[in-house]
């Protein structure tokens, strides 16, 4: 099994640092590998540094042009470097077995949300979760929330999407997933 790694390319607070490798290395120990985006900086290279350390398999996927800027990590397991974003997360969706977002920006959103909506619109039946360290993912919890009260999402993909604090809460979610039928279904 493996597991795609959403997170930030900035370290963020020590706190969330410790939180990364400790779930890092947990799913590492657990024989679960990571698919993540390739980078050795933030903490992209915490969740990347604290797996290998603990023997684990980390496939990172990375497009050509932040190979050129030299953000690679180099002592990954598997670096498969791609043209574009587009096929990064093309690769890192195949290669997983399901979806974690940690603490992160803009990008980490956006993957979080490109593969849960995958889910949605039947392209995959893969569980996406959030690991909630902090109380991170709550403001953003709440906003989903009122896309339910509001009609825009409907309260079943909301359910789907996990909220785990630990990489064993993970593993339990996973293995108890039941994907939501698709969002468009013919009648």
């Amino acid at each position: 099994m493996r597991i795609a790694v959403f997170t930030g390319s900035q370290a963020g607070p020590p706190p969330h640092q410790h939180a990364a490798a400790t779930f890092a290395e947990s799913l590492a120990r657990a024989g679960v590998g990571i698919v993540y985006g390739g980078g050795h900086v933030g903490l992209m290279g915490t969740v990347a540094d604290a797996a290998l350390a603990a023997g684990g398999e980390v496939v990172g996927v990375i497009p050509q042009h932040l190979v050129d800027d030299e953000l690679a990590h180099p002592g990954l397991s598997d670096l498969r470097v791609v043209a574009t974003m587009h096929e990064r997360k093309a690769a890192m969706a195949d290669l997983a077995d399901a979806f974690v977002a940690l603490p992160g920006a803009a990008g980490t959103l956006e993957e979080l949300f490109e593969a849960w909506t995958w889910g949605m619109l039947g392209l995959h039946a893969k569980p996406t979760l959030l690991l909630d360290v902090d109380g991170f993912w709550q403001p953003l919890l709440t906003q989903l929330h009122r896309m339910v009260d509001d009609g825009y999402l409907d309260g079943r993909r909301l359910d789907a999407l996990g909220v785990v604090h630990t990489a064993d809460a993970l593993l339990e979610f996973v293995a108890a997933y039941r994907h939501p039928e698709r969002k468009w279904t013919r009648s």
